[in-house]
């Protein structure tokens, strides 16, 4: 069983970079493949990015494909989403999340067993 957490989100400028980590507790993390989701006010949420448990395969929206990217480092338990290139758009409480799913299920929230509490990202001048 694996526990994420996100810690606090920010502000960003348009145009820039943010890197939001999610650590999770549990001896297994390395077991399980890694999402993030994301939910804007007034909006339903949406699949952002996920990573195999090896890291050996990545999914990202249309979104954000070429923008963010989303590796892993099994040794610190820790996920990460690095955006580039914000936009306000952007702007949601973002989640991350784990699954023992096949990968196939990766953009599915469904497939997640464990959630984090979200963390909130805006991106305004």
């Amino acid at each position: 069983q694996v526990q994420p957490v996100e810690p606090g989100g920010g502000l960003v400028q348009p145009g820039g970079p943010w890197r939001p980590s999610c650590a999770a507790s549990g001896r297994t993390f390395n077991s399980y493949a890694m999402g993030w989701f994301r939910q804007a006010p007034g909006k339903e949420r949406e699949f952002v990015a996920a990573i195999s448990w090896s890291g050996g395969r990545t999914e990202d929206a249309d979104s954000v494909k070429g923008r963010f990217t989303i590796p892993r480092d099994n040794a610190k338990n820790t996920v990460y989403l690095q955006m580039n290139s914000l936009k306000p758009e952007d702007t949601a409480v973002y989640y991350c999340a784990a699954s023992q799913r096949p990968f196939e299920l990766a953009r599915a929230g469904y497939a997640y067993d464990y959630w984090g509490q979200g963390t909130q990202v805006t991106v305004s001048s």
